[in-house]
């Protein structure tokens, strides 16, 4: 069954997120994306030399936090609830 409102007429849908939303969510991809992007590479062409490059400052803290910080504003995007109203 469908919900009607005191006059008859259905509600009218409308999105959970909103452009605000979405614009956060993109920024998280971001974030995220670049992360994985500077934790690639560091290998090396012989498997019997040893490369140091792996351990390097971008891939084990810059990284990391970055993705970290992308999954945060995830979070924060999709709590986020733009139809709320600032009280004054």
């Amino acid at each position: 069954m469908s919900k009607k409102n005191n006059n008859g007429q259905k509600p009218a849908k409308e999105f959970v997120f909103q452009k605000k939303n979405y614009l956060f969510l993109f920024i998280g991809i971001a974030f995220i994306a670049l992360g994985f992007i500077l934790m690639s590479g560091g290998g090396s062409d012989d498997p019997e030399v040893f490369n140091p490059e792996i351990y390097n400052f971008r891939r084990i803290r810059l990284a990391p936090t970055l993705i970290l910080i992308g999954l945060g504003i995830q979070v924060y995007a999709i709590l986020l609830n733009p139809h709320k109203k600032k009280k004054e």
